[in-house]
């Protein structure tokens, strides 16, 4: 018999609840099957632990006397985004200090970003604030230069376009004479190492492949507080081949994530750099699956053996190139350390934390049994594979005369 989230909510209120984490499904589906598994478990909590570069904050500083219109914006020498209101700003994670090292052809250390002015703030430090404006009537202060701490903030909230990728590429370097410099880390010349980033089995797209439970609205695990998911995340793709499991055999949807800096921890929201390629931020995210019926009984018990990822040579055109991957290779195999590509044993190097996944998801497992965390129910499904969503590559176009623009 089908379950709704409102009756699952309630055995939750009541401390009633069977929840597992998405590793415990797969061996109770194995020992009980998927029926009686679908009618014993309630929920199936998910997590990841990852760089995730389209992500970033929003902060209100508060007005300053007199008021000052905040053009242009620095956080610990970060440049942030200031075209908002007069004291508002957004800073993505992405962003590197002024002064860090950005030549390509001599690849450096990239040593503070937007990444890590946000953990800095969720760990309660001080926060160099620098601040420019034009001066207006109402806002005529031009200059401020001073510490902040998260706790002076109006809001502070983490607003991320792009999180929790279902499934990734596997990034190898064929180069022969050159090791080259990633958001997957180094690549090793020669197929010297194969870079991968997903929590596999415990990913939360991977564990509700066609999006029936999360969508606008679900509640998340984000940063260590709770959040919500507002939209389908950028690049969205949920048409890409899938197999007999109906796992994506290549990177498909993402969520868009919002939740409040001010609660998270910094355990779980890590400032990072990858050597030659700049800053980001490791954030973990965890999202309950309610078991709704057989179906997702199946789908929750996913197995790192079932998924399959692309393996993309990425010193050729990444990773848009013809002929396509050069294979795909399951998480069982990923996860062993060493993949066979082109007849040759390559060394693998997981980006992400399978250890801190497994926390997160326990973390959440744990606030579910004690009714501190309730379930949601989706206001509306995020775009399925039916939707004939595809992901599309910017068209460039000539430009015209600036006398014919104008």
């Amino acid at each position: 018999m089908a379950k709704t989230v409102a009756e699952i909510n309630e055995k939750i209120r009541k401390g009633q609840a069977v929840v597992v984490t998405a590793e415990e499904m797969i061996d109770i589906v194995a020992e009980e099957g998927v029926r009686k598994a679908a009618k014993s478990v309630d929920v199936v909590t998910t997590g990841t632990f990852g760089p995730m570069c389209s992500s970033g904050a929003f902060l209100n500083f508060g007005h300053t006397k007199p008021r000052m219109k905040m053009s242009k914006v620095w956080l610990n020498d970060v440049p942030a985004y200031g075209g908002l209101a007069a004291v508002d700003c957004y800073i993505g994670v992405t962003e590197v200090a002024e002064g860090d090292p950005l030549n390509r052809s001599h690849p450096g250390e990239f040593r503070y970003g937007g990444g890590h002015v946000i953990e800095d703030l969720v760990a309660g430090k001080d926060v160099l604030l620098r601040a420019e404006g034009y001066g207006t009537d109402c806002y005529p202060r031009r200059e401020l230069e001073t510490w902040i701490k998260l706790e002076d903030c109006n809001q502070a909230f983490l607003c991320n376009p792009r999180n929790a990728y279902q499934n990734y590429n596997v990034a190898v370097n064929l180069s022969k004479d050159r090791d080259i410099y990633t958001y997957l880390g180094v690549l090793k010349r020669n197929l010297g190492s194969a870079s991968f980033c997903s929590a596999g089995q415990l990913s939360p797209l991977l564990n509700d492949p066609y999006y029936r439970t999360i969508g606008i609205g679900t509640r998340i695990f984000i940063g260590g507080a709770q959040g919500y998911i507002f939209w389908q995340g950028t690049q969205h793709a949920p048409g890409v081949a899938r197999n007999e499991h109906g796992v994506p055999t290549g990177g498909a949807g993402t969520i868009a994530t919002v939740g409040d800096l001010k609660a998270m921890d910094p355990r779980y929201v890590v400032g990072a750099s990858f050597y030659g390629y700049g800053c980001t931020l490791s954030l973990g995210i965890g999202i309950p699956i309610p078991v709704l019926d057989v179906d997702m009984a199946r789908f929750t018990a996913v197995r790192d053996e079932d998924i399959v990822a692309p393996i993309v040579d990425y010193s050729r055109g990444y990773p848009y190139f013809e002929g396509g991957p050069l294979g795909h290779v399951s998480y069982a195999e990923l996860k062993s350390g060493k993949i066979t590509v082109q007849g040759k044993e390559v060394p693998t190097t997981p980006i992400s934390s399978y250890v801190r996944a497994r926390e997160i998801a326990e973390n959440l497992k744990e606030q579910i049994k004690k009714g501190e965390f309730l379930l949601t129910e989706p206001l509306e499904r995020l775009p399925a594979p039916e939707s004939g969503l595809q992901f599309k590559m910017l068209k460039e176009r000539p430009l015209r005369r600036a006398k014919e623009v104008l």
